[in-house]
């Protein structure tokens, strides 16, 4: 597999998190620092302590003396134990924040990124690949203060303890320095490893999550009963588990080899060591308090390489974490948002025309629409209808801004909708999706769409033209009530049909220009659909707006019905024309109402 350099270097994504540090939470960086300096203390401290005291008691000073001594390195040694702690207790809080902070970054770009990327499997699997960095304190969001904490430990440290044992033959820190560095290198080429197969890694947490969220879905409850597909969902689950295990006994393989490496590099320079220093005491040239020193201080030397190293090549691959992490935050959008020209408002209702457009979707071989001209005028009610597959769902995704035209343009009022403000082109919409989406809140805020700044009485007002007043001030909370027991235990319950009477409620108290309706009334029963029929036609006086159907009955109220079929219009009129016409319309028309005649021959 060929390798993929990191378009970001280490010290690059360093220097990204202290500045995002140092905006925020500065704290971070003053806490790292100190935390480093404490430690360094305490490791000399250490390293001084027994040399000091084993050599004033060859020179047999007094008992005062001694007591005096051990107080003194008591006490540094309580000064900087107290302080590691202190520093790395009141640290956790600013890296939790920080964290946190770039997690909402995520967040909101995953929230708000142009359409066509919440349907790209690739988008989600590069949010996957930022979990490891996410998921506890050890990710490379916060760890990465531990490791430049300890890298400024271990270089001051390295540089102290070179200072120290200069006394000694260059050569043998030499060795130290080498066998260290060929140990960090094989480590290096290990950490790589996992950088190179993100990729493999991101599709099986794709399909791990798959597995939690579907198997979690209460939706999903009934049919996992009636039709027995525990078994099914179990076979996947194991054949993902052992994908997993595969790919973690490779991973584990590679960093067994990294690991003898350097069991063997730190073999080979603590002998050589060794060996050197004993003969000097058997030679006389060291004292016993100096051979405890330069011992104590040699093995310290190789720790200060090693941590340094071993803290270098951690700091890569959490730098490797970063890199996923700002890709994705830096990645290009396919709309203008912010940048985009401002709409101006009008106040006569919106034309929107499709100029020979033709729509591809990713990876298909064929055209979903193909040279689609038609201009919906500003107060016109357009009816799209047609089997499914026609295209009716990929039409309106295109009218309402979701996806750009593989050929052609869209137009608001005779303006390529790309030159705009993608966010602001969507304000101009309210839409009634079959797909809907309900969130965990109260009734109110479902309504609304928002948790402050609601006009309550004119909440009140909608679900009373939706015909689900009623239902909603029976609950014990009233509009208050949440909708959902995932979060809240005491919320409420929704069938289908009420649950398409509060999208229509949310659609009346947006009251934006143009209105989109997507099968509104697929679960509501004939009496209760005629009446919804009703408020749609008084709701789209003075709106331009688009009606999709299955049931051609359903837009005898609309201006003017568009039949797709093959990606293409095949017919374009009223009711009436296209009845008389007698062409792919009246055939599907006469197909539908049979229905009805058959159940009315009946009854």
């Amino acid at each position: 597999m060929e390798k993929t350099k990191p378009p970001y270097s280490v010290f690059s994504n360093v220097w990204f998190m202290v500045k995002a540090a140092w905006h925020s939470y500065k704290q971070i960086i003053v806490l790292c620092v100190l935390f480093a300096l404490f430690e360094l203390m305490a490791q000399v401290v250490q390293l001084y302590l027994s040399p000091t005291i084993l050599a004033q008691v060859q020179e047999k000073a007094s008992a005062g003396h001694l007591v005096k001594t051990i107080l003194v390195f008591a006490g540094l040694l309580f000064v900087s134990n107290a302080g590691k702690v202190y520093t790395d207790d009141n640290a956790l809080y600013g890296r939790i924040a920080l964290r946190s902070q770039l997690i909402a970054l995520v967040e909101n770009k995953f929230a708000t990124t142009s359409y066509p990327n919440v349907e790209d499997p690739k988008y989600y699997e590069d949010l996957m690949r930022l979990m490891p960095s996410f998921n506890s304190n050890a990710g490379a969001l916060e760890g990465i203060w531990d490791v430049l904490g300890h890298i400024l430990r271990d270089g001051l440290g390295l540089v102290l303890y070179v200072v120290l044992l200069s006394a000694l033959p260059p050569l043998l820190i030499v060795i130290v320095l080498l066998t260290s560095a060929a140990a960090f290198l094989v480590n290096r080429r290990v950490n790589g490893w996992e950088y190179s197969h993100r990729e493999e890694l991101a599709k099986l947490d794709k399909k791990a999550a798959y597995l939690r969220n579907k198997s979690g879905d209460t939706a999903l409850g009934k049919d996992i009963r009636i039709f027995g597909i525990q078994n099914w969902l179990q076979s996947i689950h194991t054949s993902v588990m052992a994908a997993y295990k595969a790919f973690q006994n490779r991973k584990q393989n590679c960093l067994y080899l990294g690991n003898l490496a350097d069991i063997l590099m730190t073999v080979l320079r603590n002998g050589i060591a060794y060996y050197y220093l004993i003969q000097k005491v058997l030679q006389g040239s060291l004292s016993v308090p100096e051979f405890l020193l330069y011992f104590t201080a040699f093995s310290g030397l190789t720790q200060w390489v090693s941590g340094l190293l071993g803290d270098l090549s951690t700091l890569h691959r959490q730098s490797l974490e970063i890199t996923n992490l700002r890709e994705f935050l830096s990645r290009e959008e396919c709309f203008r948002m912010e940048d985009g020209d401002p709409i101006v408002p009008e106040d006569k209702p919106y034309t929107l025309t499709l100029e020979h457009v033709s729509f591809r979707y990713p990876e298909s071989e064929e055209n979903t629409l193909t040279d689609i001209d038609l201009t919906i005028r500003g107060g016109e009610k357009a009816a799209i209808v047609g089997l499914n597959g026609a295209g009716k769902t990929t039409l309106v995704k295109l009218l309402c801004g979701f996806v750009n035209p593989t050929e052609g343009r869209v137009l608001l009022n005779g303006e390529d909708i790309r030159r705009f403000n993608r966010r602001q082109y969507y304000h101009l919409f309210t839409a009634v999706f079959q797909q809907f989406a309900t969130i965990n809140g109260t009734i109110e805020e479902n309504v609304a769409m928002r948790t402050i700044g609601i006009d309550s009485e004119r909440v009140t007002e909608c679900l009373e033209n939706a015909g689900l007043l009623e239902k909603v001030q029976a609950l014990p909370d009233g509009m208050k009530t949440h909708l959902g027991r995932e979060v809240y235990e005491n919320g409420t319950e929704f069938s289908g049909g009420e649950m398409q009477r509060l999208i229509l409620a949310r659609a009346l108290y947006r009251n934006a220009p143009i209105l989109v309706l997507d099968e509104p009334t697929a679960a509501l029963d004939p009496i209760a659909e005629d009446r919804i029929y009703q408020q749609y036609h008084a709701m789209t006086r003075g709106r331009t707006s688009v009606f999709i159907s299955h049931r051609l009955a359903s837009t005898r109220f609309c201006d003017r019905i568009l039949m797709l079929q093959n990606g293409r219009i095949a017919e374009d009129g009223t009711h009436e024309a296209l009845m008389k016409a007698k062409g792919p319309y009246a055939e599907l028309f006469e197909v539908q109402s049979r229905y009805y005649k058959e159940d009315d021959h009946e009854d």
